[in-house]
């Protein structure tokens, strides 16, 4: 594990292995339990596991001092669904506050949840990315936003309003500028911290794609996108990309708007990732897909490990990652075949 390797890859730098993240293994308590001989909850337990598994990277967001939108103003709860092992974080979809369109189309999030102090957020950020480093000193730790312009919009109306909103480009616009000009104010907050690395992630598409005509992504959302990453880069930071869904169709777009590295899931197709954007941009990602690792054989798996492996190296800059986490159903005996034979196959 390398905090060192990670930065390296994203910068497009030479490096003797392919870096690796994977998300959720703390819901893993078994697992943990097991490979590491601690509690879970116990100091240094999930650091254990992460140099067993040689993680290099850690995803990490923060929405800020006013980011729980609720309790500035009027957002759905769009609940959770079940995902750790004992059912601890399901939660029922909360009513909508919206009744209109005509509410969503007067809505203003900068006007509706108020900007924290400037200087507070940037000590706040400060704070909580150092805080984050020193605690994970061998993997590289991020800044990041996560509502940032359509997650923004699903947090604020729930999917029906967004999508009755969104029936009227124009008059949404608006609506989606007020939510870019909230995110605006934090990232020139992340531009005045110490973190090397900030994670844009914003959920705007489905699994099947665009929801919304192209026009609105190529005229709307990612012109703003970037504009969120011009105060970012002039303090010389790199942009990394997350979204949820299947967004090969915008991504060369998005890289054109400067992001520096994608972060994706493996609806988005791995050789076409590589094959358009390997030489210019970080992908984080793999041809690997959690659902195989929890329900299919480890023929399957083994054999999209070996495709992503074949990709990766003709590639600038890969981080290795499972497609869309790492659930608690796929059994420890997957996990010990799939870090195993990451380890045995990962350098360059």
């Amino acid at each position: 594990m390398s905090r060192q390797l990670a930065l390296d890859t994203i910068n497009l730098k030479p490096t003797p292995r392919l870096a690796h993240t994977d998300y959720s293994l703390g819901y893993h308590t078994d697992y943990i339990r097991r490979k590491t001989g601690m509690e879970p909850s116990a100091p240094g337990a999930t650091q254990r596991l992460h140099e067993l598994w040689g993680i290099d990277f850690l995803f990490g967001t923060n929405d800020g001092l006013h980011g729980n939108w609720g309790a500035y103003g009027r957002a759905t709860d769009m609940g959770h669904a079940e995902y750790a092992a004992d059912g601890s974080d399901l939660r029922a979809i909360g009513e909508c506050p919206f009744k209109t369109v005509e509410e969503v189309w007067a809505f203003d999030a900068v006007a509706e949840y108020g900007l924290p102090d400037f200087d507070e957020q940037v000590a706040a950020y400060e704070q909580s990315f150092v805080g984050g480093r020193d605690g994970n000193p061998d993997q590289l730790t991020t800044g990041g936003y996560y509502k940032t312009i359509v997650s923004g919009a699903i947090q604020a109306f729930g999917w029906e309003m967004l999508l009755l909103g969104a029936a009227d480009p124009k008059r949404m616009e608006r609506v989606f500028d007020s939510i870019f000009r909230f995110t605006l104010h934090h990232m020139n907050a992340w531009a005045k911290t110490s973190a090397e690395v900030i994670i844009q992630h914003d959920d705007f598409v489905w699994t099947a794609g665009a929801f919304m005509h192209p026009d609105i992504y190529r005229q709307v959302i990612i012109p703003r996108f970037a504009e969120l990453w011009k105060p970012l880069h002039a303090a010389g930071k790199k942009v990394l990309f997350c979204s949820d869904g299947n967004f090969t169709e915008f991504a060369e777009d998005i890289v054109n708007a400067g992001a520096d590295g994608l972060i994706f899931e493996p609806d988005n197709d791995f050789g076409l990732m590589t094959e358009r954007l390997g030489a210019t941009t970080c992908l984080v990602g793999s041809d690997v897909d959690c659902r195989d690792m929890a329900f299919a054989p480890w023929d399957k798996v083994k054999a999209t490990m070996d495709r992503t492996f074949e990709l990766a190296r003709k590639c600038k800059g890969v981080i290795f990652a499972v497609g869309n986490h790492l659930p608690a159903n796929i059994p420890g005996e997957m996990m010990d075949l799939y870090i195993d034979y990451l380890q045995a196959n990962w350098e360059r």
